[in-house]
């Protein structure tokens, strides 16, 4: 373990002024990610800010009659309230789905969007890895991809985001907010939230530096079957293969959002029109210009036959 230093502000714009003037500063929360990558020394912080302490934990009706979930609000918590479990039962579903009740219990709203991939060679610092150290190139390209990126990816990463929650957030149309150094607070459509590799696939979001997520805004509840399928080689405490994260009427129109197939929750909108005429031809359009790998084609049969088995469920 790397030496460091560490504060603990007492309001979310001093945490953000403290990251934004250290070089290498990070924030830490429940660090069930932050802290496993600093013992492998992939994250190398030089100073950590605690924003524990910011109040950021409560859930709260909106004036538009959605929820407000606080940056700090805890997994097991955000799963289990009433009002989630009511109208939003896909992302309770999706926290439930993820980790392990032990982890759930530490981990963040905010530090769960922002948890970074579980690609292999992003994990092995033997390998050369474009999201870990920028400019060494990509391992994954050529080598063990089955878990990995089929659309999205770039010819410098083919890394999936690994969180649950965020394809429900995705699914749900929800708001992150922020605030920056300066005290100025910004919103950001969980669309424009997580970005694609690119040729920077190290940057996984659009936050500035020294940005905090103080919370996240879920719309007014829609109304429909709440359903988030997961798809994994184990039962429990293992990451999506592929995942559908979907609200969905008995005729089968909706929403749908994939996880595991790209560097961020996929969603198509224009696609949904096409989900009453079955699965097909919504992954048709979804995965329009996917490049699987020959180890991860069969993530696009999987995610088809995934949304199939959503639907019949809706309809029953």
């Amino acid at each position: 373990m790397r030496s460091f230093t560490y504060e603990r502000p007492s309001t979310p714009a001093e945490a953000a002024a403290a990251v934004a003037a250290k070089p290498n500063a990070k924030f830490i929360a429940g660090g069930t990610n932050l802290l496993d990558l600093m013992k492998l020394q992939i994250e190398t912080p030089a100073h950590l800010v605690d924003v524990n302490g910011l109040g950021l934990d409560r859930i709260e009706a909106t004036p538009e009659g959605g929820l407000r979930i606080g940056a700090l609000v805890r997994n097991t918590d955000l799963a289990a309230d009433a009002r989630v479990r009511k109208d939003y039962g896909v992302l309770s579903r999706a926290l439930l789905a993820g980790a392990s009740g032990q982890l759930r219990n530490k981990a963040t709203t905010a530090g769960n969007l922002l948890q970074r991939t579980r690609c292999p060679y992003f994990y092995d610092t033997a390998q050369a890895c474009n999201k870990r150290q920028p400019g060494s190139g990509c391992s994954a390209l050529d080598g063990v991809s089955r878990q990995l990126a089929v659309i999205g990816g770039s010819d410098a990463c083919i890394a999936t985001h690994p969180g649950d929650m965020a394809v429900a957030m995705r699914v749900l149309d929800a708001t992150v907010e922020t605030v920056d150094a300066q005290g100025t607070e910004r919103k950001i459509p969980i669309a424009e939230f997580h970005r694609l590799p690119g040729d920077k696939p190290e940057v996984d979001t659009t936050l500035k530096t020294g940005e905090l997520i103080t919370a996240v805004t879920l719309p007014k509840p829609v109304a429909g079957t709440h359903i988030y399928r997961k798809v994994r080689d184990r039962a429990s405490y293992a990451y999506a293969l592929v995942s559908v994260a979907a609200i969905l009427g008995k005729d089968g129109s909706g929403h749908v959002a994939f996880g595991g197939v790209a560097h961020k929750p996929w969603r198509v909108e224009a696609a949904e029109a096409a989900l009453p005429r079955g699965a097909k031809a919504v992954t048709d359009h979804v995965f329009a210009g996917a490049k699987p790998t020959h180890e991860n084609a069969y993530k696009l049969k999987l995610a088809e036959r995934t949304l199939t088995a959503a639907l019949n469920q809706a309809r029953a």
